[in-house]
């Protein structure tokens, strides 16, 4: 038997035209999944101030935390209307943007029908997706929604593989309700997502592209108000063209700037260092565009490499340029698999977000390069499993030691030894030149499927793309 909670509403603001009673805003509604404690949900929407008037007024409540479960109906009074929401749990809410692979859905994935069949073991994990729409100034409320909130397998197929993989494994976790909004739009930058005042602190303004902050006004503004648990995000395609050498100030600017965003729009009910997880980019035919996607994937990081750094604290990353597709229907750019993607996210979630210790969630990453005359030895902070490759690492050649230029002289150095923490690489430089910068996975498809040569110690987590200029001696 459901539970019902009653709120009591104070209208606060006049907008709008008044079209009925007491309602709810657009992404409320039944079936939804509520933040459960320690934060506390909001609710909000809206409501005829008496029968004569013309406008409708904003009502806005806060609720006293309420722990994980249900079902419960919720119901918002006023002396003369009400309105309820039925079946309503309480658990965690993750935000899902970004473009096309976050876009990418259920009925598209390897081994689509088990996994739609599947999803009926988790009536549990909600989802809700809003629809498409622009928009030149920021939005109260989404001005429509694509899918309601639903239980699986209920309109799943339509619903992102990523976002709903994501949930259904932090479930099997956590063990109780989890919540996703999907708020994503195929083909798109990092700036149509941008305020323009996260914009600003990148250089950019409202000199630029007309369509910069399009959908953070219209598809993530109207969301401010509801308390989130934290944000998964695929994107950075479109930034491979368009602003890709600025991508390691605005994308971190962005997290900035949702985060002290939510923050405020939940009255401080959404922690301002909420966990934001990203999947670093996939992979892609190897083509003259493509040559810019290692780029992007340095800047996804800050150019640090690899999450949380100081730059993007409380983010996680899911590594995922050894699970290429060449033969996908959509184009290599949009991998089939999103199991594995979906899988390395939550190992983030539960290190950065959940704070269960002892989750292995990164690859190994470099602690030291050091240049040895006509080797150079990589030094990582893990142990590492490694299959020896001629081309995977590369090195550019210069004769003084200094950074190396948009188009230096790169050249293969094959791993010539290794063992459990290190690698040691042949240089083949030139007598008169000596090792200006290292770089490792510089491609975009570098690897066959889940064949990288550099692997955590299990063989589970790829080491992720570097490049490093000024190798000491």
């Amino acid at each position: 038997m459901a539970i019902t909670l009653c709120v009591v509403l104070i209208f606060v603001a006049a907008i709008h035209r008044c079209e009925g009673d007491l309602s709810f805003a657009s992404y409320y509604g039944d079936h939804m999944v509520l933040q459960k404690s320690p934060e506390r949900a909001v609710l909000w929407g809206y409501g005829c101030d008496g029968a004569q008037v013309t406008l409708i007024r904003i009502w806005r409540v806060t609720l006293d935390p309420v722990e994980a479960g249900g079902p419960y109906n919720v119901t918002a009074v006023t002396k003369d209307s009400s309105a309820t929401l039925t079946d309503v749990l309480f658990g965690d809410i993750w935000l899902c943007g970004g473009q096309s692979n976050m876009w990418f859905n259920m009925s598209m994935v390897f081994n689509a029908s088990e996994e739609l069949k599947l999803s009926e073991k988790y009536p549990d994990v909600r989802f809700f997706m809003a629809a498409l729409n622009q928009s030149k100034t920021e939005l109260l409320d989404l001005t429509d929604v694509e899918i309601p909130w639903s239980v699986a397998p209920t309109n799943l197929e339509g619903f992102s593989a990523v976002c709903w993989l994501y949930g259904r494994y932090l479930y099997d976790m956590l063990k109780y309700p989890i919540g996703l909004v999907e708020s994503c739009w195929e083909g798109t930058p990092v700036e149509v997502w941008s305020s323009a005042r996260a914009l600003l602190r990148c250089g950019q303004d409202f000199a630029g592209p007309k369509n910069d902050s399009v959908l953070w006004n219209s598809m993530i503004h109207p969301l401010l108000n509801m308390t989130i648990k934290g944000a998964i995000w695929y994107q950075g395609e479109a930034n491979t063209y368009y602003h890709k050498d600025k991508y390691a100030c605005t994308f971190p600017a962005m997290i900035d700037d949702w985060r002290k965003s939510f923050h405020n729009g939940s009255g401080g009910k959404t922690a301002i260092d909420f966990p934001f997880g990203f999947v670093q980019l996939s992979t892609d035919n190897n083509n003259s565009v493509s040559v810019f996607t290692p780029i992007v994937r340095w800047h996804q990081t800050a150019d640090f490499g690899y999450v949380p750094n100081d730059r993007m604290p409380n983010t996680f990353m899911a590594v995922a340029l050894d699970l290429p597709d060449p033969d996908s229907p959509l184009r290599p750019i949009h991998p089939r698999d999103k199991q594995d993607v979906a899988y390395r996210l939550t190992l983030g979630a539960r290190a950065v977000a959940y704070n269960e210790k002892g989750v292995a969630f990164q690859g190994p990453f470099p602690k030291q390069i050091l240049y040895k005359g006509t080797h150079v030895i990589v030094n990582y902070d893990q142990e590492i499993s490694v299959n020896k490759s001629d081309h995977i690492f590369e090195i550019c050649c210069t004769k003084t030691q200094v950074s190396c230029g948009s188009k230096p002289h790169w050249v293969p150095a094959p791993i010539v030894w290794s063992n459990k923490t290190s690698v040691k690489l042949s240089t083949r430089c030139k007598p008169s030149q000596e090792v200006g910068a290292l770089r490792y996975a510089w491609s975009a498809s570098p690897c066959l499927f889940k064949a990288c040569p550099i692997y955590s110690a299990d063989k589970s987590l790829p080491a992720p793309p570097f490049i490093f200029n000024h190798c000491s001696p």
